[in-house]
């Protein structure tokens, strides 16, 4: 196990582990799986917290029916709609017909819309700071729109100090998966590919939960936390305040004959030779795209290798633009080379696509490449490796 699922006595994991899938939202590649994270909190009154993907129905319902044992559930909490958490609520609805469904005022249309079954009279709606009492443990909602749905709320239980936070803190990865490379890594990817675009509503949410005394947080993907949870919670902070995680700079490239990747390499060589505690460096072409907009996110630096295509962007860097776009990349300082055989426009097109950024610093040193990179070339490398540090 990555993480030990064990939380208490009375509050159980009956989540899944994916490890058939391999695209999450059809998009994001999980060669180690995912989990879908589902709890049952047993007490006098017994809560079900969340259900799970339809992939993984079957093997959640035995989880589930083990964790009650012989009990019914009093109330099925539906903390986010997405169809990887709530694709079982209509079947869950229908087995366990006395159980109430605890929503709040912009769950219920979204049920309407993926279920036709009519679950209104067994809603319990719940706003902000409202809490649900279940005996000797009590659920306080708190509303986090946007992070990443506009629907999404956490669930804070008093006695045991646990933050059911929905997709907040959540990882790519099964959690009988062994990831070398920790928690950071994944998590990272998941949170700037996710939820990226919504760091103010992050920052919103920080805020709220900060008066909190935290013990575990149960997100929705990933592992249970339990130890060093502010190194967590600061990740969250720094992530969505869009600020450099690390000092460093990444080389993202785009190249047709591998005369920008020529490029690319030798500036990445450059920039070490000059001091660079770390340089990353990528072919957006044949790495995970969705890695480089991770790794884009992590440093405060980033330098874009692109080779001109029918007057535009080479159309793996268009397409590494346009997702940095939408994820709201901001506050950092870039640089650009270019090629082009007759017209090199690569140049013009990225600054057209950074202009638009918030506090983006353009480096005035362009490098400009007619086919092969040349010794004069590597003289403008060179200048704009100053100019980057």
């Amino acid at each position: 196990m990555e993480k030990d699922t064990f939380i208490s006595d009375s509050v159980v994991y009956v989540g899944v582990d994916d490890k058939t899938i391999d695209l999450f939202e059809s998009q994001y590649e999980v060669p180690l799986g995912i989990s879908y994270n589902s709890y049952v909190i047993l007490d006098d009154k017994i809560a079900v917290m969340d259900t799970v993907d339809k992939r993984a129905t079957d093997e959640w319902l035995a989880n589930v029916e083990k964790a009650l044992d012989g009990k019914k559930p009093d109330y099925l909490i539906v903390s986010h709609m997405e169809p990887d958490h709530a694709a079982n609520i209509a079947m869950f609805a229908e087995k366990y017909p006395d159980m109430k469904i605890v929503v709040n005022n912009k769950t219920t249309g979204m049920i309407a819309q993926f279920f036709d079954t009519d679950l209104s009279a067994r809603y319990v709606t719940v706003k902000e700071g409202e809490s649900l009492e279940l005996g000797s443990h009590k659920l306080t909602f708190y509303m986090m729109p946007m992070v990443h749905w506009p629907e999404v709320m956490a669930a804070y239980e008093e006695s045991e100090k646990i933050l059911f936070s929905a997709d907040a803190f959540g990882k790519f990865g099964a959690l009988d998966e062994y990831d070398e490379e920790g928690w950071t890594c994944e998590a990272r990817r998941y949170y700037f590919n996710i939820v990226g675009k919504y760091g103010a509503q992050v920052q919103a949410v920080l805020k709220k939960l900060g008066t909190l005394d935290i013990k575990t947080i149960c997100p929705l993907h990933g592992p249970i936390l339990k130890e060093d949870l502010g190194y967590y919670i600061g990740l969250y902070d720094t992530w969505s305040k869009y600020e450099p995680e690390d000092d460093g700079i990444f080389v993202a490239y785009g190249s047709i004959h591998g005369n920008t990747a020529d490029a690319a390499k030798k500036m990445a060589e450059i920039l070490k030779a000059k001091g660079y505690k770390k340089v990353a460096i990528a072919d957006l072409a044949r790495e995970d795209l969705h890695e480089c907009v991770e790794d884009a996110f992590r440093y405060g630096r980033l330098i874009v290798a692109s080779a001109t295509y029918d007057a535009g962007l080479f159309p793996i860097v268009e397409t590494f633009v346009h997702h940095l776009i939408a994820k709201n990349y901001q506050n950092r300082k870039v640089g650009f080379i270019e090629n082009g055989t007759w017209a090199p426009m690569a140049a013009k097109k990225l600054k057209e696509a950074f202009s638009g950024m918030k506090n983006i610093t353009v480096a005035e040193t362009v490098v400009s490449i007619r086919s092969v990179m040349k010794d004069s070339d590597i003289e403008a490398m060179e200048k704009l490796a100053d100019e980057m540090m």
